[in-house]
């Protein structure tokens, strides 16, 4: 069993910083995550993609946020149980919370917040039966590492910001040998000023745009050689790639914790925005994964909502103290001298 005063549910970026605003109450935390490493989307789908609207940071790479949250809450020697998703919650007989996870491990604390962003994701994939051969063998969903395209004959599907942000990038970046967008419809959903760049990019042949066009057969022996693209016309046409970029979103799920007795809206957790509660005293949900009237999902908002969440959350662990806040201006950082003691049995 593992016991900490601040259960978190979801590392990604406001699961961190939560990790420091608990810190400065005293209050020590343990980390639950699905993924081998803290970051969430930022870590896992786009780490090298910037980010323009942290306060303070003109443009800062989301690995790179996650990064300097890291070294922000490491005087607060957080605990982690990394590579594994929470699968059920229940109550012992002295009213704490237990948080089982799907290798078997319990979780023990007072309070429990929910910070797993959208839910677990599945990436949105084209109905092509030869699809999963070529899986992570010239086809794949995210960029990880862009260095890994280097000089390579890339074609990317979709017309929203992923896919415009990756071409773009690439071509840039004079990374790859050839970059194809393919975009089943005439106008794109991405952000105008990066549409602009894409046919700026276009009329100076570091890429082809194809619209009105959709990849529908990808070929090849033990990787992808080609793909075949349908045009609006009815044609078809056969393009050789090193890789195929499908970048049609992601499907968020809740998952187990959609099962927990939580008030569920649209697949979020609805929240009391006084201190972002859930219908169940003691479970707090942040972030991405919470809905309320005029909610915005945008990091900083999270950050916000974990600082009042663990006002609230103080006074349910230290009942009879009373917390007096003081800026950190003031105050200073004041990290735990010794790793929280966290394994009872």
């Amino acid at each position: 069993m593992i016991q900490t005063e601040i259960l978190i549910i979801g590392a990604g970026p406001v699961g961190l910083f939560t990790v420091f605003e608990a810190g400065l109450l005293k209050l020590r935390c343990h980390l639950i995550d699905a993924l081998p490493l803290p970051g969430g989307q930022l870590t896992e789908i786009y780490p090298k993609k910037p980010i323009y609207d942290i306060p303070g940071y003109p443009s800062v790479l989301a690995g790179e946020l996650i990064n300097n949250l890291l070294e922000q809450i490491e005087p607060f020697k957080p605990t982690y149980s990394l590579g594994e998703r929470a699968e059920t919650i229940e109550k012992d007989d002295e009213g704490q919370f237990i948080v089982t996870t799907n290798d078997g491990v319990k979780h023990r604390a007072p309070v429990v917040m929910i910070a797993g962003g959208l839910g677990s994701f599945e990436p949105r994939k084209p109905p092509i039966e030869a699809l999963p051969k070529f899986e992570n063998n010239g086809v794949y969903y995210f960029v990880k590492h862009p260095e890994f395209f280097a000089d390579k004959e890339i074609v990317i599907s979709g017309g929203g910001d992923s896919a415009l942000d990756w071409a773009t990038y690439f071509a840039e970046n004079d990374m790859c040998s050839s970059v194809t967008l393919v975009h089943r419809r005439e106008q794109f959903r991405g952000h105008r000023d990066t549409v602009q760049k894409l046919y700026d990019f276009q009329d100076s042949g570091k890429i082809k745009v194809l619209t009105n066009s959709e990849v529908i057969d990808v070929k090849g022996n033990d990787t992808l050689d080609a793909v075949v693209i349908k045009h609006k016309d009815g044609s078809s046409s056969e393009l050789y790639a090193d890789a195929w970029l499908p970048l049609f979103g992601l499907s968020p799920k809740l998952g187990p914790i959609g099962d927990w007795g939580l008030e569920i809206e649209k697949n979020a957790i609805k929240v009391d925005t006084l201190d972002y509660s859930t219908n169940i005293k003691g479970i707090y949900a942040i972030g991405d994964v919470n809905t309320y009237p005029g909610k915005l999902k945008l990091i900083l908002c999270g950050f916000h909502e974990a600082t009042l969440a663990l006002q609230s959350a103080f006074n349910i662990i230290y009942p009879e103290k009373k917390y007096s806040m003081k800026y950190t201006t003031v105050n200073g950082v004041q990290g735990f001298e010794e790793p929280a003691e966290v394994k009872t049995s």
